[in-house]
């Protein structure tokens, strides 16, 4: 992080992170609506994955804007929660949105994880 005029400002590698958080929490939200739309043939796990990995990004995000100190150890479990969303995902893979979603996901994990190493 970079400090002008008594405000600190985040590395590159942070804001893109952020806006990557930010993507993922934005895809699986509508990966929710689009599963709910399908009716019976979504399962529990799919909606559980997509659920936690939203809740995970976008509190992720929250935290590293507000340069909160627990954000590398966030980072690390947003990383987890996007990886398993991708697993989930994978289980359907002729489906063009679940398999969207989780190349943003494995992105996100990606990015995350590196946060998480860089920080930690």
């Amino acid at each position: 992080m970079q400090q002008t005029g008594g405000m600190t400002r985040m590395s590159k590698e942070m804001q893109e992170c952020v806006d990557m958080c930010l993507a993922c929490h934005s895809i699986c939200e509508e990966t929710m609506s689009y599963c709910l739309q399908q009716g019976g043939q979504m399962d529990a796990q799919i909606m559980r994955a997509l659920m936690d990995c939203t809740d995970m990004t976008r509190m992720c995000a929250d935290m590293m804007m507000r340069r909160s100190p627990l954000s590398a150890e966030m980072c690390g479990m947003c990383a987890r929660a996007c990886e398993m969303c991708v697993e989930a995902c994978k289980s359907m893979p002729n489906d063009a949105q679940l398999t969207r979603c989780a190349e943003i996901c494995r992105k996100c994990a990606q990015m995350c994880r590196s946060m998480a190493d860089v920080r930690a």
